[in-house]
């Protein structure tokens, strides 16, 4: 699973860069190989006036399925990247279990069809 990590707006710690190097580790550990890529975007929309204008906007490159995008906008960048991750997380998981939905009809039908010889 690739990463890139960018801020815009301010600079970037080390502190906020491993933090999102391990949520999103914890996040997909499970899924990392249908995941290709995973970009975060991290900005300070009001720059130092302060307020509800921390952003973190993920996106997620999966195989064989849409990319799927989270925006979350809070006080505190730790807390909007902590819940654009786990919305991401859920989104992801669920596109994978449709997925997988899907196949197993795809392939119980094949299996139908070749039962009955249509």
């Amino acid at each position: 699973m690739r990463t890139d990590i960018q801020a815009r707006g301010f600079s970037l710690t080390e502190a906020l860069k491993k933090h999102v190097h391990n949520r999103l580790g914890f996040t997909f550990f499970y899924s990392s190989s249908r995941v290709l890529r995973v970009r975060v975007r991290l900005s300070d929309l009001n720059g130092p006036r302060g307020g509800v204008d921390k952003c973190c906007l993920v996106e997620v490159r999966l195989e064989g399925l849409p990319v799927v995008v989270v925006e979350d906008v809070q006080s505190d960048m730790y807390t909007a990247i902590d819940r654009a991750v786990g919305r991401t997380a859920r989104t992801v998981k669920r596109r994978l279990a449709q997925q997988g939905n899907r196949r197993h009809q795809l392939a119980a039908r094949h299996a139908h069809l070749l039962a009955t010889g249509q």
